[in-house]
């Protein structure tokens, strides 16, 4: 049940990120009117760096997970554990960091827009820094 649970996260996640004409700043959604577009473009342009990553976060964590059914030792077992919880765990900072953005609609005030894209493009950052660490740890 968990994997499917799982698999269906991660295809509606894939599916709904795949949409890359929605961030190019074309749509209703994307800020225009409050001086914070390219605040905003930054923002999108790291995701959509990142976003296709995650499929590899999976695959290897699926990969691990085939070697933990396979694996002998307890010690072996419980650093395949640890290493799956990590690339799970990095998998669903991406996961949380975009059902938590949402595009200001353009009669927020600047100054209250910026802060809110300040902060996105911060925690967007740290997801693309988790994102590539736990790639090049698995590597």
């Amino acid at each position: 049940m968990k994997k499917i649970i799982f698999l269906m996260l991660v295809s509606t996640i894939l599916t709904s990120c795949g949409k890359k004409a929605e961030h190019s700043g074309h749509n209703m959604d994307a800020p225009s009117g409050n001086g914070n577009q390219a605040l905003y473009d930054e923002i999108m342009n790291i995701h959509d760096e990142v976003m296709p990553k995650t499929e590899s976060l999976y695959n290897l964590s699926k990969g691990l997970k085939v070697n933990l059914k396979e694996a002998k030792s307890d010690d072996e077992k419980l650093e395949l554990q640890k290493r799956i919880n990590y690339l799970d765990s990095v998998n669903q900072m991406m996961s949380n960091w975009m059902h938590e953005f949402k595009p200001l609609p353009d009669t927020t005030n600047a100054e209250t827009a910026n802060a809110y894209y300040e902060t996105h493009l911060e925690k967007v950052k740290r997801v693309k820094e988790a994102i590539n660490t736990a790639l090049a740890i698995e590597k």
